[in-house]
């Protein structure tokens, strides 16, 4: 598949994240989406310099969410509809196409 199909993919899936989040009970606050080609931060090859990357800060009740393992549940239903899931990679916030 072509890149921009990609990423029409990935924006076609994105609301049906989020929305699982919300409805999981989580307050959800977006971290990085597109890093620029020639940024420093993350890997040369990251997913986000391709605009096929999120990475969602969960939150319940006030408290943030950090280990891999707060976002399992919303993970597995990521990759469910067809997404990969950082916690496979020790990046748990981290949701990809």
């Amino acid at each position: 598949m072509k890149l921009g199909k990609k990423q029409e993919e990935f924006a076609r899936l994105l609301p049906y994240l989020l929305l699982h989040a919300h409805n999981l009970g989580f307050q959800v606050r977006i971290g990085h989406v597109y890093r620029c080609p020639d940024c420093k931060v993350g890997s040369a090859t990251s997913k986000h310099k391709r605009k096929l990357a999120i990475d969602l800060n969960l939150f319940k009740g006030g408290k943030f969410l950090r280990g891999t393992e707060d976002h399992r549940e919303l993970g597995e239903y990521w990759e469910s509809i067809g997404g990969r899931w950082g916690g496979r990679f020790n990046d748990g916030n981290h949701y990809e196409l």
